[in-house]
């Protein structure tokens, strides 16, 4: 029989694995026996509503486990969901912080549909203790404050209680360690450590970012002239002031302890102000910020309601991004949590549906953390698995099967749809098995990664089967335009682009794609042949299969000819595809300014028939990569409404220098884009890319592939709920 080791009282929460006997991911328990192997048998909690006597929870793994304190296991069983407990261990600091709260500490909890500032009162014991296995549950008796930073007058009402999932922000008492009291001190005081300083950090994993912008959205600051005078200097007198610059990352402390983190994009002295100011771009909108004007006059260009102008002096290091509290900008960065950021469950996460992208997605610290010349992989691996369906095929294969790599991909693809961060180590990882050295340290072009990505890694046949004019099939994993500039007049589309390239080149599709890569003329960020490029958001490439049956051009019959030299021909709606039946060819053809084209007879099945009409083969557009000055980013869309879209950099800020530091991805919803591509293709054509807004500009000047799905496989299901 298998020796057991006793232990003493020891808790624990579930981070992972399949339940077992009533064990499962975020129920907590208590260890009473412990094997050799590393399986633990104990007692099972439950919370919320299901409050009572433990269970026998029956076996778990160590490994499957995260330690807990008596403390943090009573304040996390409060929580009845277990996704919100583990979401908030994952927030290692913001649960510290909670763990240490002090009595009279400032917190901000989710109240009713917004959020609100208090003052901590009491930690509440919930639940009898009738024996020695019982744990009760805690939570925090809070005294709101109004928007003043006032007591609220509601004193003789019972005080609200909230969870430690409730709380979405910490800042420590002025007043020095209380310690908190039981309701009605009959346990005595907790003696607990004093902190100088605690701040929530939305940690990798975590919702935190999301409910601060719904935070920073309540009507407490109307203009912004009221926004200066609320702001206060949240960094100690005692400290020099760091030095800024356009770039850096700061924070700023209004009056009611609501702290907003953004980036300097002006210094300097506004009109009408003396003294040194900066001009911020906030992480999320605020009521009363503005644009990037200030009296009138603009300074910089942001998105509305996000710039925020307040004196140099009161802005201090943003410190989610600095570990300690010497509030040093050359200080480490703060360590990731030791809790895995996400579970290794065999289930895989489906793509991210439309009603969730934004919520999961957007802001600072999302999508994939770039590190040493990655930007190619990342957007790269964001644009082909954060939405889409088509190349879904990862996730359809057994855990136990795939190559030690894939299960690699499989960790970082379900990372980012259930978590919405990779962090650098899990890509950084992934490089080291490509097997490759410049995969690791170089930077590489997205085609290389592409091709190595489906061959190597997932092992899939060729995306796309082509067949050439010598009737030679080949295939390949992205379509590199190849033409004559002069084949060109104006602005191109993409669908004018792909049909010039195959006729030029005499390919044709053998069959109707799933996933079609569209690769633009040009080479690296230095050489483009066109200033810019219209996206086709959606692709026909009926006339580009082979030997499928194609209507004549002009009388709609079973076509049998096609014309290169006609594609261009302004007459004949030029940038379209001519292909003719018999009696047309000759009609068109016998044109005195058309006698010296060459059309090319069609290869058509012997049994095709022309149906009225003919089935249209169609593609629409789901991510663009761009590249700008050697750097990759993307622009993805994340469900069918034409404004949905996002765009994603996995380096677009960084804290720190190249040693200590790390760079910070972020991504941000641009419906613009949207709204532009809904434009007829007439007016699209006309349009300056100068005159357009930023992102819609960057995606015209700097498209480097465009990627196309077939419409059958498009997005996840809006309605889709995880088990």
């Amino acid at each position: 029989m298998e020796a057991k080791t006793v232990v003493k009282e020891k808790f624990f929460i579930v981070i992972r694995g399949k339940s077992r006997k009533g064990f499962c991911r975020g129920c907590i328990g208590r260890t009473e026996l412990e094997t050799e192997h590393g399986e633990m048998t104990g007692l099972l909690y439950g919370g919320g509503a299901n409050a009572g006597p433990p269970k026998n929870g029956g076996v778990v793994r160590r490994e499957d486990t995260y330690p807990l304190s008596r403390h943090q296991a009573q304040l996390l069983l409060y929580i009845s969901s277990t996704s919100k407990r583990l979401e908030l261990l994952c927030n290692a600091q913001l649960f510290s912080a909670i763990c240490e709260l002090t009595q009279d500490d400032l917190v901000v909890v989710r109240h009713r549909k917004g959020f609100q500032p208090g003052l901590v009162r009491n930690l509440m014991q919930i639940g009898k203790k009738e024996n020695k296995d019982d744990l009760q549950m805690l939570c925090f008796e809070v005294e709101f404050l109004d928007y003043d930073h006032n007591l609220s007058s509601k004193k003789s009402a019972p005080l609200p209680l909230f969870s430690a999932a409730d709380i979405v922000q910490v800042v420590p008492s002025s007043s020095g360690p209380q310690g908190l009291r039981w309701k009605e001190g009959q346990y005595g005081s907790l003696n607990r450590k004093a902190l100088t300083r605690i701040n929530s950090m939305p940690m990798i994993g975590s919702h935190t970012q999301q409910l601060q912008q719904q935070q920073l959205q309540q009507p407490q600051q109307q203009e912004q002239n009221r926004l200066e005078g609320a702001v206060v200097q949240k960094q100690s007198s005692s400290t020099s002031p760091v030095p800024l610059e356009v770039g850096s990352i700061v924070e700023v402390a209004s009056s009611s302890g609501v702290t907003v983190y953004g980036v300097v994009r002006w210094l300097g002295v506004p009109a009408g102000k003396t003294g040194d100011w900066a001009g911020l771009e906030l992480d999320y909108e605020v009521n009363g910020c503005t644009d990037g004007s200030y009296g009138g006059r603009r300074y910089f260009t942001c998105e509305g309601n996000r710039a925020l102008f307040v004196p140099v002096s009161k802005c201090s290091p943003d410190s989610r991004f600095i570990s300690g509290t010497t509030g040093s900008a050359n200080a480490k960065p703060t360590p990731l949590p030791l809790v895995p950021l996400s579970d290794d469950s065999e289930e895989d996460a489906p793509p991210i549906p439309e009603s969730k992208a934004l919520s999961l997605l957007v802001g600072r610290m999302r999508g994939i953390q770039g590190h040493i010349n990655s930007c190619y992989l990342d957007a790269t691996l964001f644009s082909l698995f954060s939405s889409s369906l088509t190349l879904d095929t990862i996730c359809q294969r057994p855990a136990e099967t795939e190559r030690p790599i894939t299960g690699t991909l499989r960790k970082i693809v379900n990372r980012l749809r259930r978590q919405g961060f990779v962090p650098a180590e899990s890509v950084m990882n992934f490089r080291k098995q490509l097997g490759c050295e410049t995969f690791r340290t170089e930077e590489k072009d997205p085609e290389e990664f592409i091709t190595v990505l489906f061959q190597k890694v997932l092992c899939m046949e060729p995306l796309l089967k082509l067949r050439s004019k010598e009737e030679i099939s080949q295939g390949a994993y992205t379509f590199q335009i190849f033409l004559e500039k002069e084949q060109m007049r104006g602005v191109p589309t993409v669908q004018q682009l792909l049909d010039t390239s195959c006729m030029s080149g005499e390919l044709k599709f053998e069959e109707v794609p799933s996933c079609l890569i569209v690769q633009m003329p040009r080479f690296g960020s230095k050489y483009k042949m066109f200033s810019h490029i219209i996206p086709s958001t959606e692709l026909d490439i009926t006339d580009l299969v082979y030997k499928a049956p194609r209507e004549c051009f002009i009388c709609g019959s079973l076509a049998q000819f096609e014309c290169l030299q006609c594609l261009t021909d302004r007459r004949l709606q030029p940038g379209r595809i001519k292909q003719y039946c018999d009696v047309c060819n000759t009609q068109v053809h016998g044109h005195p300014a058309r006698q010296g084209h060459h059309p090319r007879p069609l290869k058509v099945a012997e049994d095709a028939a022309c149906h009225h009409p003919l089935p249209r083969h169609t593609m629409q557009l789901f991510a663009v990569l761009c590249i700008q000055t050697s750097h990759y980013v993307s622009f993805v869309k994340y469900g069918p409404d034409p404004r949905s879209w996002i765009f994603f950099d996995s380096m677009a800020d960084r804290f720190g220098d190249d040693q200590q530091g790390y760079n910070i991805p972020k991504i941000r919803a641009c419906p613009e884009l949207g709204d532009f591509l809904s434009q007829p293709e007439e007016e699209l054509a006309c349009a300056d890319p100068s005159q357009t807004p930023e992102l819609v500009r960057r995606l015209l000047c700097d498209s480097y592939m465009f990627l196309y799905q077939s419409p059958d496989r498009q997005f996840a299901n809006p309605d889709h709920r995880e088990p």
